[in-house]
């Protein structure tokens, strides 16, 4: 398995943004690209913009909970979506059928709590 580095829409988002002010112009595909990362980085997708700091500390706690130390993909994943509920965390977890008791799923999301509140 190949090594690979996940980030957050408001990262992508100033690479875009860094691109056109460099280049005085964006390519269709990445002016598409800066709408989607624009409103996925803004409060109005789950009530919470993202930050890079915090996805950056909530990752790497994330990688710190034994059962998700080897999904780097879903704990990318849940940093950027910042589930605030069990039932949020459990569907990210139901793609790679992660099994999870209550006590762990809470323990990821009071771990979120943390970062984002």
């Amino acid at each position: 398995m190949t090594d690979r580095e996940y980030t957050d829409y408001a990262s992508v988002r100033d690479a875009l943004l860094d691109a056109q002010d460099r280049r005085g112009f964006l390519s269709y595909e990445q002016k598409l690209a800066l709408q989607h990362a624009e409103w996925a980085a803004s409060d109005q997708r789950n009530g919470h913009k993202t930050d890079s700091k915090v996805y950056r500390a909530l990752f790497s706690d994330l990688q710190e909970i034994e059962k998700l130390a080897e999904h780097a993909d879903i704990c990318a994943k849940i940093a950027e979506m910042m589930p605030l509920s069990a039932e949020e965390v459990r569907s990210i977890l139901a793609s790679k059928r992660i099994p999870m008791d209550g006590g762990e799923v809470d323990n990821i999301v009071d771990t979120v709590r943390k970062q984002i509140l």
